[in-house]
């Protein structure tokens, strides 16, 4: 796990000798933050400038991140996709996407376990972005350390595959607390799962109510033209 945000870490022995140590780590930790937060501010302007509309696509390992964008890419009808793919090692994905027409920069991660605003700044210089409206971070699969990091994003998508459990937004609040929308994946694959839809949604209402529900195959393609439409209705105006 990354050192860098202390995910996977022993808890702190909250004792004298311990408790000096756990005020310079919360003290680098918000340092940390503060700086991710000023270059996302620096990426949403470079964006907007760009006349993009840019969403942090987020999930649990598995869960069809990249199968979804691909279908997305091959659909989304206001010009070419960009995508930025943050994976811990390999180029596979954004392969994966090029075939499916996007224009894809691969971030590999190594022992990061999330994606920083500045990683994906130096990733959107790489990215030809003539005729393009629609921009996709693929984030590194994880549902606990990205949901602290603001890479300069409009809207956050999160999957939620139906083979993963109804009760993973229970578990994992903050991140689904964070979303604007939840797609809720591989529905074609729901009957032979057992997936308890009524309980997933009761799961999804508790901890993000403000999150928009869209339930999604990319495989047979059921859900994808609503998720595009909601998409379109926050496109960004192209630049003068």
């Amino acid at each position: 796990m990354c050192s860098h945000c202390s995910c996977g870490q022993p808890t702190p022995t909250l004792s004298p000798v311990a408790a000096p140590s756990v005020r310079r780590t919360l003290e680098l930790h918000h340092n940390l933050l503060h700086r991710n937060d000023t270059l996302a501010a620096a990426n949403r302007e470079r964006f907007a400038a760009a006349g993009l509309l840019v969403l942090n696509v987020l999930s649990a390992p598995g869960a069809g991140k990249t199968a979804l964008l691909e279908r997305l890419a091959r659909q989304w009808s206001g010009g070419p996709v960009g995508v930025i793919v943050g994976d811990l090692a390999t180029d596979n994905d954004a392969r994966r996407l090029q075939a499916a027409g996007a224009r894809a920069v691969q971030i590999q991660t190594g022992d990061l376990c999330h994606l920083e605003a500045s990683l994906v700044g130096r990733a959107f210089d790489q990215l030809d972005t003539t005729g393009m409206t629609l921009l996709l971070i693929e984030n590194v699969g994880n549902l606990v350390c990205p949901t602290a990091f603001d890479l300069g994003e409009r809207l956050r998508l999160v999957l939620l595959s139906v083979t993963e459990g109804e009760d993973k937004p229970l578990k994992y609040p903050a991140m689904f607390h964070s979303a604007d929308a939840v797609v809720i994946h591989k529905v074609d694959l729901a009957e032979a799962v057992g997936f308890d839809r009524r309980a997933a949604l009761a799961a999804l209402a508790a901890v993000a109510p403000q999150a928009r529900i869209f339930e999604v195959s990319a495989r047979t393609g059921e859900g994808v033209d609503a998720l595009l439409h909601w998409f379109s209705h926050h496109r960004q105006p192209l630049p003068a």
